[in-house]
């Protein structure tokens, strides 16, 4: 019988009882099959990218679904949500009131799974080769307010910040402050291909065909040493082309579970039909989804036309006609459920309105109709997004103030020409790199930020995101960060379209499920079990 459960999302502040997931024991590979978790991710080595899998270059959700099994941080964001805890580390914390300086003490005795010892050397080495490397589109924005690293002795990392950050532990939470083994990472350039070597909790082997990864087998490392308990001895992610393709695998028992992206026809479907021996889960979901524009082009350098954007589009015929139950309209960057979330565009602009838009173009003196271009990516966010750019696109040209064309690119092409700057309007999806309001402000209006984008702020970068960061209890940020959705709202950097749900369809047998994925859609394939316990 198919069975639907609902696992509430953790609110930031609010402690979360974790509960525990009866799985596979512990110790060697017992000679039993791997548990096998289909994904729709694509991961291609091309001239653009030739490291997918560099810690250093890598910033994307499904590349950090594999760097996490591989590679250890100090830190983690426990199960159930709230602040994060030691992991490679035994102890973190900031050794003054400021939070300007962050002291760790690494596990006697850690390993990278070669055998090689772990230091506070090699932690040290792994931060400043991120910082060095400064990918175009990679993750060193998250750790550009660090001054220096200091060690002391084997096991002692102490980091200075150049300013205040109480967010600053979430960050070393992520894959970009991953602690990598310097004999197979050069210290300022990329590691090229898919291999990973790290010391966290599985050892990775990549299968390859065309410099495209088909499926990675995740084993147990018996050296790891760290705060997670590993419920499996092997599981491994295999990729498919499209949601379609996963969920007949999953329908044909070739596959345990599917997790990003099920497509919303499909996940409706299973919530609806029953299908014998699958359960569908509902996760904590903070996916937001948006338009960028680069503020520098022509088409839209003009506030007025991104405003008058603003003004018309109609995100709840988008949620209601493109993704049913699994998303709903997004008037913010912030989504609902994170401190500080406010509805600043729909306080700005209300209800979609053809008259208010024009008078908007109007006032500014700007010709109509407006031609611009949307580009969407093909392949990265689920086909539903190609029927979603076809409805905005109505709905820009329905009003005859815009003479909208889309044109979709595959993800491997579409990223690069994103940040060169090639595009005046695209759509992208934001998944948090930690559930803070910060990480929704930060990566697309701080200094080097996440987009690429001209777009500045002074107001933003150097008062009120300083501002936010000096705050250890969150929720005293509040109206720093209503100031700043404001500012989002009314310069239209980007536009936010809706918020999504997550959901993954599983095997009635597989245990650990409603924990394999959390709140920032972050793959954690050590939850899983195979019910046999």
């Amino acid at each position: 019988m198919n069975r639907t459960t609902l696992v509430l999302p953790a609110v930031l502040g609010l402690l979360v009882p974790a509960l525990a997931a009866c799985g596979a024991p512990g110790g060697e590979d017992d000679g039993r099959a791997a548990i096998v978790v289909g994904t729709t991710d694509q991961f291609v080595a091309s001239k653009d990218n030739p490291a997918p899998f560099d810690p250093a270059i890598g910033y994307e959700v499904g590349v950090w679904n594999v760097l996490r099994q591989t590679v250890q941080t100090l830190v983690h964001v426990p199960r159930g949500g709230g602040e994060p805890v030691p992991e490679a580390a035994e102890s973190c914390t900031f050794t003054d009131t400021q939070n300007e300086s962050y002291r760790c003490k690494l596990r006697s005795g850690l390993q990278f799974a070669d055998g090689t010892a772990v230091t506070a050397d090699d932690v040290k080495y792994s931060i400043d080769r991120v910082i060095r490397v400064n990918a175009a589109n990679g993750p060193a924005a998250l750790l550009a307010n660090i001054d220096m690293v200091e060690t002391r002795g084997e096991r002692e990392v102490i980091f200075h910040l150049r300013t205040p950050d109480a967010t600053f532990p979430y960050k070393l939470a992520t894959p970009a402050a991953g602690i990598v083994p310097r004999s197979k990472y050069a210290a300022e350039s990329a590691r090229a291909g898919f291999q990973v070597d790290g010391s966290g909790p599985y050892v990775m082997k990549p299968e390859v065909e065309n410099n495209r990864v088909v499926k990675v087998l995740f084993t147990r490392n018996p050296r790891y040493k760290g705060d997670l308990e590993v419920r499996n001895d092997k599981v491994e992610l295999a990729l498919f082309p499209d949601a379609q393709a996963m969920g007949k695998a999953l329908e044909d028992k070739k596959i345990d579970m599917m997790t990003r992206t099920m497509s919303p026809k499909q996940t409706q479907q299973l919530l609806e039909n029953s299908e014998d021996g699958i359960k569908v889960t509902e996760l904590p979901g903070l996916e937001i989804s948006y338009l960028g524009f680069d503020t520098n082009d022509p088409a839209v350098k003009n506030k007025a036309v991104r405003q008058a954007m603003a003004q018309v589009v109609d995100r709840g015929e988008i949620a209601s006609k493109v993704y049913g139950t699994t998303a709903e309209p997004l008037y913010s960057l912030i989504p609902s459920g994170i401190t500080g979330h406010t509805n600043s565009f729909y306080n700005k602009y209300g209800e979609p309105s053809t008259p208010k838009a024009a008078e908007i173009l109007r006032a500014a003196g700007v010709e109509t109709p407006v031609k611009l271009t949307l580009h969407y990516t093909t392949d990265y966010y689920g086909d539903a997004t190609a029927t979603e750019f076809e409805i905005l696109k109505k709905q820009f040209n329905d009003t005859g103030l815009f003479d909208v064309t889309v044109e979709g690119t595959a993800w491997e092409k579409y990223r690069p020409a994103q940040v060169r700057g090639d595009y005046a309007v695209y759509g992208m999806g934001w998944s948090p790199d930690f559930p803070d309001p910060d990480n929704y402000m930060a990566p697309f209006l701080d200094k080097n930020n996440f987009l690429n984008t001209p777009y500045k702020s002074d107001l933003a970068q150097k008062t009120l995101i300083p501002q936010s960061r000096r705050e250890t209890d969150r929720s005293a940020s509040v109206k720093t960060f209503q100031q700043l959705q404001d500012i989002v709202a009314e310069d239209v950097p980007v536009l936010p379209i809706w918020q999504g749900k997550q959901y993954v369809a599983a095997r009635e047998d597989l245990t650990g499920v409603e924990w394999a994925v959390n709140s920032s859609a972050d793959l954690q394939l050590w939850e899983l079990g195979d019910g046999t316990v």
